[in-house]
């Protein structure tokens, strides 16, 4: 059977948070096979500082992801970090953060993901366990829907995802993304977080995007793009949707077999659509797979590989 993965060793970076400002410090540090993902608040003491990343624990979705538990202890933006450790199709590990909020880097998964490369990653001696979408699932807002569906060109997890901004710089982009490792690491680990200049006062006025920089976020403002380097991807906007919803569904708790669209959709969709399949019990069920079961997909991930990653803008 394919096994679960812990990290090697433990390995630990600092940064700034992106909506409060603050410097904070992460640990990765491997954890027991069947023990999942679990953020630790060492600024806190105590067994209320520790939360499972898990769908029923978000507890808010405005601008990113939150985590929080039955003490009140929250951990935010998490997402970027979710979405290195299904790419890098890491199991179990614990993450220890001396804040209420994971530290941005520059803005995408790619920091992560080299973080889990330098700790390595090992196999323990437990199967992975998967979760296969049997029925199609939606959540549905007007012009905003996300879907989950059964995968049937395979034992893997296919991404569909459509935006439509009112502004020249980024407009209307699709792609679709059938991910295997390597493609997760090329296509879409570096696409950063974005935002609107005109937006900025109002979000700090929130208490949000405080520690927001061209150093961790594409800066739009009319149809220009204000970061100095420009974009890592042609169509970096809609690669980085994409990423939050890989981080945001990873949240299930173990890697989906199914496909899933989305239309002009955030983390609040994202983790609406969790809900909904796990309310169903006829919409998924648990399953191992052997490595001759996924023949047409990457045995670490659990996604179906693509030829290449189709895209318009």
């Amino acid at each position: 059977m394919i096994k679960q993965r812990t990290l090697k060793t433990s390995i630990n970076c600092s940064g700034v948070a992106l909506h409060s400002g603050d410097k904070v410090t992460m640990t990765l540090l491997p954890a027991d096979a069947g023990s999942g993902i679990t953020f630790k608040r060492t600024d806190i003491a105590g067994g209320g500082a520790e939360i499972k990343a898990t769908w029923d624990n978000v507890v808010e979705t405005t601008m990113c992801t939150t985590l929080g538990n039955d003490d009140g202890v929250t951990i935010a933006t998490v997402e970027h970090l979710m979405a290195a450790l299904a790419g890098s199709g890491v199991d179990n590990v614990i993450v220890e953060v001396n804040g209420p909020e994971v530290p941005v880097m520059d803005g995408s998964a790619a920091p992560f993901v080299f973080l889990v490369e330098c700790a390595g990653i090992v196999e323990q001696d437990a199967p992975r366990r998967y979760i296969r979408v049997l029925k199609a699932v939606s959540v549905d807002d007007g012009d905003k829907t996300a879907t989950l569906l059964p995968n049937e060109a395979g034992n893997g997890l296919s991404m569909d995802f459509e935006i439509n901004f009112d502004n020249a710089a980024v407009a209307q982009q699709s792609i679709s993304v059938g991910a295997a490792d390597t493609t997760f690491k090329k296509e879409l680990s570096r696409a950063r977080t974005f935002g609107f200049l005109h937006e900025v006062e109002a979000l700090r006025a929130a208490g949000l995007a405080k520690g927001g920089s061209l150093d961790n976020a594409v800066v739009v403002s009319g149809d220009k793009i204000l970061n100095e380097d420009g974009l890592r991807y042609d169509d970096e906007f809609v690669r980085h949707k994409v990423l939050d919803a890989v981080g945001d569904l990873y949240l299930a708790g173990g890697g989906l077999l199914g496909h899933f669209t989305g239309v002009c959709t955030g983390h609040a969709a994202n983790n609406t659509l969790l809900r909904t399949l796990f309310a169903d019990d006829s919409a998924w069920c648990y399953e191992e797979l052997s490595a001759a079961d996924v023949a047409d997909v990457d045995e670490v991930t659990g996604w179906r590989p693509a030829d290449s990653i189709a895209q318009t803008a």
